[in-house]
């Protein structure tokens, strides 16, 4: 069976960008989004880059950015992958992966089956659909889970993850229930919002890693 991967986002500090290096996560993900508490700028984003070793992918999430400041974020980062986490169309993106090298991922808020189905216009215009709870006051890190049950059965035509209100002590039932390739958290290993906790970073990738 292929292992679990794992994505710690929203990583904004030096001190949690080790902390998810160090528990051996698969993913990091910059958040440049300033709604967010959990927003980078871009000169703060390749700092934190430039920490990550080559083995850890960097993702770099970004929400309804225009054609102009995307170029210019994925530039700067130069990320292994972009993730957008907004009302970005298929055909916006399949333009877009025709001018990037980078992996792209599009996040989904799900609240039924239907949006399942709905999400399956992104193929061919994405590497990978993350899963998340429908946007609440953000468009993520809501700290809200999904029905897990809804992925389980699904005849998933491309690669994807599952997000939204995974933590330490439920990823591992998350993984069981769906099937997941994939988890991603944020809020979850949080003391308060926007600080991550190393211990809680450690503990989440492990509990996946076992599971």
């Amino acid at each position: 069976m292929t292992r679990t991967l794992v994505k710690v986002c929203g990583c904004n500090t030096p001190e949690a960008v080790d902390a998810a290096v160090d528990a051996g996560a698969d993913y990091i993900g910059l958040v440049h989004f300033e709604p967010s508490p959990r927003h980078v700028t871009l000169d703060d984003a390749k700092r934190l880059r430039a920490r990550i070793p080559p083995e850890t992918k960097v993702v770099l999430l970004l929400v309804n950015q225009q054609p102009v400041p995307t170029a210019m974020a994925v530039d700067a980062i130069r990320p292994d992958v972009v993730q957008f986490h907004g009302g970005e169309t298929a055909e916006w993106l399949g333009l877009l992966k025709q001018n990037v090298t980078q992996a792209l991922w599009k996040a989904i808020g799900v609240r039924s089956a239907d949006s399942l189905d709905s999400a399956l216009r992104f193929k061919g215009a994405v590497d990978r659909l993350l899963y998340d709870a429908a946007p609440g006051v953000l468009p993520g890190g809501n700290g809200v889970a999904i029905d897990w049950t809804l992925l389980r059965d699904f005849r998933h035509q491309l690669p994807w993850g599952l997000a939204g209100g995974l933590t330490p002590e439920n990823v591992a039932e998350a993984i069981r229930v769906s099937g997941t390739e994939l988890v991603d958290a944020s809020s979850g290993l949080e003391s308060s919002p926007g600080v991550k906790d190393p211990g809680r970073i450690r503990a989440f990738v492990e509990a996946a890693r076992n599971a």
